[in-house]
C-alpha cells in the first residue's frame, strides 16, 4: 500500500506518455510524502463511462501510520490534484481511505 486508482472517462483518457508522467509523479508523492516503500506502491488507471460529477475520480487506499497525519494527507492530496490536472487536464474528485494494519489481509 498505497494503492492509487484513477478513473478517467474512456473518451478522455490521455496518451501513454502523459500517463507515464502521472505514474512517476504519483510514485514520488507516495514514496516521498507518504513514505511508502516503492515495492508497495500500486497505480492503475481505469477507463470508465462517465455518468455525472467530476470528470475523474481518484481513490487511494493506504495503511494508517502515525506519520500520515491530516496535514500530511492534505499535502499528498494537493500534490495528487496538481499532478492529475497537469497530466490529464481533468479535475478529479480525490478520496483517501486509511486502514489499520490489523484490518489488511494481503497477498503478493
Amino acid at each position: 500500500m498505497p494503492n492509487v486508482t484513477i478513473y478517467i472517462p474512456a473518451d478522455r483518457m490521455p496518451p501513454d506518455a502523459a500517463l507515464a508522467d502521472l505514474t512517476e509523479q504519483c510514485t514520488e508523492l507516495c514514496t516521498g510524502i507518504l513514505r511508502a516503500a516503492l515495492a508497495n506502491v500500486h497505480i492503475v488507471y481505469v477507463a470508465v463511462r462517465h455518468g455525472r460529477g467530476h470528470p475523474a475520480f481518484a481513490e487511494i487506499q493506504y495503511r494508517l501510520e502515525p506519520f500520515r497525519t491530516p496535514p500530511v494527507m492534505a499535502q499528498f492530496m494537493a500534490g495528487l490534484d496538481d499532478a492529475i490536472r497537469r497530466n490529464t487536464g481533468l479535475t478529479a474528485r480525490i478520496r483517501c481511505f486509511g486502514y489499520e494494519a490489523s484490518n489488511i489481509h494481503a497477498r503478493n
